[in-house]
């Protein structure tokens, strides 16, 4: 049987602020507990209000490790101001920008997660330049455009541990697809063509793949 989270963890998911579907939120819990078995961190990389930052922290809960989250909290591309999935009530009446620092916080503190998640504030490639530690599972869900998914993945693919997992969200083939998820379908190319991960399992636009001995 699959890993799968409680009834309240669901109910905190889908009472969460956020885009991620439940098919594709239950694929990532499940490689989340698989991958919560090496003993080593969780990361996901794009936070936004914290929907699926709840399943990897209540995953690294039952494995006794950490998840961490990195985002700027100022939103990507898609979300500002005049497109699509822009929600006004996060924004800082302060400053005029985007702001869903808050928002994450109070969906852990919902969730009675916050022990089990460490959130790094600031961009990805300045925070993986910094980074050092194996993990055992990276989650890509940051920008949409080729320069932030790319980064993600640059920064972030080479420290998954031999038989962790790299997860990646909204990858979409079709070209029609181009502004929701071209850039990650051609990461998700990019990882299997380096040789260093392997497909284990697909849920709509959730991939999931391993790091294999023999990959660089």
């Amino acid at each position: 049987m699959p890993a799968a989270p409680s009834s309240e963890i669901l109910a905190a998911f889908e009472a969460a602020k956020g885009f991620m579907p439940l098919r594709e939120g239950l694929a990532l819990y499940e490689a989340a507990v698989e991958a919560g078995r090496l003993g080593l961190p969780l990361m996901e990389v794009g936070t936004y209000c914290g929907r699926s930052t709840i399943l990897l922290a209540d995953a690294a809960r039952g494995a006794g490790v950490t998840a961490l989250t990195v985002d700027h909290h100022r939103g990507s591309e898609e979300q500002q101001p005049g497109w699509e999935y822009h929600d006004p009530q996060t924004v800082d009446p302060e400053v005029g920008l985007m702001d869903t620092l808050p928002t994450f916080r109070r969906t852990l503190h919902r969730a009675g997660l916050e022990e089990h998640v460490v959130a790094l504030v600031g961009r990805s490639p300045q925070i993986a330049a910094l980074w050092g530690t194996p993990l055992g599972l990276v989650f890509i869900d940051g920008g949409h455009t080729d320069e932030h998914a790319n980064a993600d993945y640059e920064g972030w693919a080479p420290h998954v541990a031999e038989g962790g997992l790299l997860v990646i969200h909204d990858v979409f083939p079709e070209p029609e697809d181009e502004f929701t998820g071209q850039a990650p379908y051609r990461v998700y190319l990019k990882a299997l063509e380096s040789g260093a991960f392997t497909e284990i399992s697909v849920t709509d636009s959730l991939r999931v793949l391993r790091r294999t001995e023999a990959g660089g």
